[in-house]
Formats: structure tokens, C-alpha cells, sequence
């Protein structure tokens, strides 16, 4: 901690009516909290500064039972929490700030989120992430409160969001349901769960936002990948129409990047081991099945906006998907970046790949891009295929059809079965025969094997660069499973050409290959 001259309060000023609206206003900062932040809370006796605390605290924990007791005899409270670790600092009583250095907080604070209660005892103690919340009694009103928030470092741009946020969700109606932070994706995108009087909803916090660029072109741009809420909307409607179980919108602010949609439960297609249950990956097969049985248009409707139109899966969006591997996987597995002769060998290979899964009669379907058990969840109070929901569908691009079903089958994030992908496989391609006379077994065998391969080789790629540049390390552990599936795409006759260049550019990786 170093020196930090608080000017509380000052600010933005938000008025508190209730003991709820402070613990909603808590839950919101706990939403979009970080380790080493410092939420230093200020005012009066009875000000409301032990409610926030709590408010906060029970958020982080996801807990609205735990026990938070005050800190005002031992200063400080260590909460060792799945999510974050917290710790509660009440300075009430302490004398001199030099008081602090016995507890040893320095050493603990940059791992985990600082609370501190009476922080005005303490001038100059925090800085860094730094959140002030000064609470102010109302003597016309004993149940109003006016919180002052000023935020430094990335709380700046934070809580100019979480305001914009708040005010987005009570326009819709939602104000007033507490909060809890949810785990997301690999996206940049924030999910809570609203609950009130055992409802529950699903807030999406996605501001426009494009992706760091190749040159001056975002890289979102030239992959197709969502910049905006409003994809997800006009999918999301498209979905629905068709019968299947995407969630619906609840509320929009299209201009905000807020959504307020339905929840479709906690409950996935893996068991409580994290292996994969076959009934459900089937259904979810028999769900893309479907889907790619029927005419599907590329212009969409998005209710009170301008309709959406879906781009094409085209090569540049490939090609730049697959670089990534040349980007970000090469550099981090073997410490150097390729020599210029590789890269070129590496994008021709590509390029002619590509051509390979042009064909004028095949009639492209909705890609999801991302069809695989994060993203899928199990709904058995439903029939057939709305029995499997969708959540992630905002990057649809109007493609070929196997691409999801080798996202499916290979599934980034669980270990499928040699066994169980095959069975899988071979139930779509039975269902689409059946369904359609003139599908090519032995054309969708071939696009199969290279969109596999491209898939792996772009995620690959992907989760090096969230390990790298975002300090998502956890992504690591799935490079082995991604490598063999990899594999398992580079036995296919047609993709000899890019299975000797791994071999040869990649070759002194440990199980790089299995076999080779």
C-alpha cells in the first residue's frame, strides 16, 4: 500500500432509499471486484458502512447466509473465498495508522480484495484499485442514505460502468434484485444472476468493445466475432422461433451493451465430475441435426432495432483464426517465433484447405462457433430438442455445418471418448441422411476433418493468448486435450500436407503429436 490523499466525499452521488438498495449498490461493487482492490468505506455511526460490508462480503462468497461479523476488536477478518480472498479491516478503534503494519497486511493485500471500514482513520494508507464509498444519514429521512463514490486506478472506468449498469437494469424493471457475480467466458463479457422472490434472471454486461486489431483492424472484425449485444439478441429471437431453447430477452438496452435474459438453470451436460453424459451430448447432437435440416435465413429480426444480418464464415475470418497459433501458441510453447519461410507454408497450406470447403450446392446453415458443454445446459422439464439450452450465440456466422458438430464432438474443455466422439458422429451423419437424400457422407467426412483441424489450431492459439495477455493461466491445462484432438483431425487424407508441417515445425514438443 502506498500513500493515497482521500478527498471523501466527492464524487458521484447515488441515493440510497433502503437497506436493500445499499446491499444491491454492495453487490454490484462485489460483482466487479478484483484481487488486489481496496473498497474504503467512510461516514458516520450508523451510516450503513457494516451493511455494505456484509452486502459485499456475502456477494463475494455467493452466500447470503455467511456469518460477517464485525471487526472492530480484531481489525481485521481473512474470508479465504472460492472466488476471491477477502479482507475485512475495521479501523474504528486504532490510534495510529502505523498500527497497521503489525497485521501484516501489505504482504496479504495484493492477492486479494481489501474492505475497509473507517478508512478515514487511515489517510494516505490506500492506493492502487481503489474504490471510496462515503455513506451519509439523511436526518429528514432515517431510512435514506447518500453514498459518494470515487474511484482511482481501473475503478475509474469500473464504476463509471457499474453506474451505467445500475441505471440500465432499474430502466428495465430489475433494480431492485440482488445481484451475485457468475463466472464467465473467455470473452470480456460480465454475468451476474438477478434473483427476487425466488425468480432468478441472468445479466449480461457486454459494452461495445472490439477486440485489439491486426494493424488498424480489430481482430473482432475480421473473425466476425460480436462487438455488440445485438447479435446475441437477433439469434437469441431467431432461436426461439425455431423451438429451440435459447434464452429469452427480458430486457435491452441495445446502445448500453446490457442484457437482462432468462436463466436456463445451473445445470450442464457433464456430470458432477466434469465427464461428459452421453444422453445429453446425443441430444445435443439430434439439436444440431435439426438445425441444419432447415432453411435458415442470414437476415435476422431484432426486436425495436434495425435487423442483423449474419456474416459469412469466409476464408479471411478462417485464416486469421488459425494465425493465432503462429501468434501466440508457437511463441509460448517454444520460446521463438517461426522462421518467415514456415509462416508462408503454414497461411498456403490454409489457403488451400479452404478452397477445399467451397462447394456452390451446399446450402450454409447458422454456425454457433462455440457449441460445446460451457455453453450448453440441460433443461429435462422439456421435450426434444429445446431439452438442450443454448447460451452462447452472439459470433453465429452463416457457414458449413460441421464446424459445430467437431466443436461438439471435440469438446475444448472435456475429455470425449475416442469411442464416444465416433458414436456421436456417426448419429449426426445417420440423422442427416435420413433427413436429406442427397447429403455427401463423404464430402461432410472431408469438411469435417478440416474445420476439426482448424478449430483446434485456432483455440490453440486462443487459450496461449488468454494465458499470455490476459494472466489466464488455467487455460493451459486443456493444450494436451486440444493437441489430441488435433491430432485425431490430422489422419484424414486430406490434410497430409498440414500434418507434415506440424511434424516438422512442431516436432520437438513433447506428445505433440501422439505417435510421432
Amino acid at each position: 500500500m502506498h500513500p493515497h490523499e482521500s478527498t471523501i466525499p466527492a464524487g458521484t452521488a447515488v441515493r440510497l432509499r433502503s437497506q436493500a438498495e445499499t446491499e444491491r449498490l454492495a453487490e454490484a461493487v462485489a460483482a466487479s471486484a478484483r484481487a488486489g482492490d481496496h473498497i474504503l468505506l467512510s461516514g458516520d455511526l450508523g451510516a450503513g458502512k457494516s451493511t455494505f460490508a456484509r452486502a459485499l462480503i456475502r456477494a463475494v462468497a455467493d452466500q447470503s447466509r455467511l456469518d460477517v461479523p464485525s471487526p472492530t476488536f480484531t481489525l481485521v477478518q481473512d474470508y479465504d473465498l472460492p472466488r476471491l480472498r477477502v479482507l475485512h479491516l475495521d479501523l474504528y478503534r486504532i490510534g495510529d495508522p502505523r498500527e497497521l503494519d503489525e497485521l501484516g497486511i501489505d504482504d496479504l493485500a495484493p492477492a486479494a480484495l481489501v474492505v475497509v471500514e473507517w478508512s478515514e482513520r487511515a489517510p494516505g494508507r490506500f492506493a492502487g484499485n481503489v474504490l471510496e464509498v462515503s455513506l451519509a444519514l439523511d436526518p429528514a429521512a432515517p431510512q435514506e442514505r447518500t453514498a459518494w463514490l470515487r474511484g482511482e486506478g481501473s475503478w475509474t472506468e469500473r464504476l463509471a460502468r457499474l453506474l451505467e449498469v445500475r441505471e440500465a437494469i432499474a430502466a428495465m424493471g430489475f433494480g431492485d434484485w440482488s445481484r451475485s457475480f457468475i463466472q464467465g467466458d473467455a470473452s470480456s463479457r460480465r454475468y451476474e444472476r438477478l434473483g427476487r422472490d425466488g425468480q432468478t434472471a441472468i445479466l449480461m454486461d457486454a459494452p461495445a468493445r472490439p477486440d485489439p486489431g491486426i494493424g488498424e483492424v480489430p481482430y473482432s472484425r475480421v473473425a466476425h466475432l460480436a462487438e455488440s449485444v445485438t447479435p446475441f439478441v437477433a439469434m437469441a429471437t431467431a432461436l426461439r422461433a425455431r423451438g429451440f431453447s435459447a434464452p429469452a430477452i427480458l430486457g435491452a438496452d441495445l446502445a448500453a451493451g446490457v442484457l437482462v435474459t432468462e436463466d436456463l438453470g445451473r445445470e450442464g451436460i457433464l456430470d458432477a465430475e466434469g465427464r461428459p453424459l452421453e444422453d445429453r451430448y446425443a441430444a445435443a447432437i439430434d439439436l444440431l441435426s435439426a438445425l441444419h435440416d432447415m432453411a435458415l435465413p442470414d437476415l435476422l429480426e431484432v426486436p425495436g432495432a434495425r435487423p442483423y444480418r449474419l456474416p459469412a464464415y469466409d476464408h479471411a475470418a478462417m485464416l486469421v483464426e488459425v494465425s493465432l497459433l503462429l501468434d501466440w501458441y508457437v511463441p509460448l510453447a517454444t520460446g521463438e517465433r517461426l522462421p518467415q519461410h514456415a509462416v508462408t507454408r503454414f497461411r498456403e497450406i490454409w489457403d488451400d484447405l479452404l478452397f477445399e470447403l467451397d462447394d456452390p450446392s451446399a446450402r450454409p446453415v447458422w454456425v454457433l462457433r462455440d457449441y460445446h458443454s460451457p455453453n450448453l445446459m440441460w433443461l429435462p422439464q422439456r421435450q426434444g430438442i429445446a431439452r438442450v439450452g443454448i447460451l452462447d450465440m452472439q459470433d453465429a456466422v452463416m457457414g458449413p455445418p460441421a464446424y459445430d458438430v467437431a466443436s461438439l464432438v471435440f469438446d475444448a474443455r472435456v475429455d470425449i471418448p475416442d469411442r464416444m466422439w465416433r458414436e456421436l458422429y456417426s448419429r449426426y451423419v445417420a440423422s442427416r441422411q435420413i433427413a436429406d437424400a442427397a447429403f455427401d457422407a463423404e464430402a461432410f467426412d472431408k469438411r469435417f476433418a478440416i474445420l476439426a483441424a482448424q478449430r483446434n489450431t485456432k483455440i490453440l492459439g486462443i487459450f496461449a493468448r488468454l494465458a499470455e495477455r490476459d494472466g489466464k493461466r488455467g487455460y493451459l491445462r486443456h493444450i494436451p486435450r486440444i493437441r489430441g484432438y488435433l491430432a485425431h483431425a490430422l489422419s484424414h487424407p486430406v490434410l497430409g500436407a498440414l500434418r507434415g508441417w506440424y511434424e516438422t515445425h512442431l516436432a520437438d514438443q513433447d506428445n505433440w503429436l501422439p505417435g510421432t
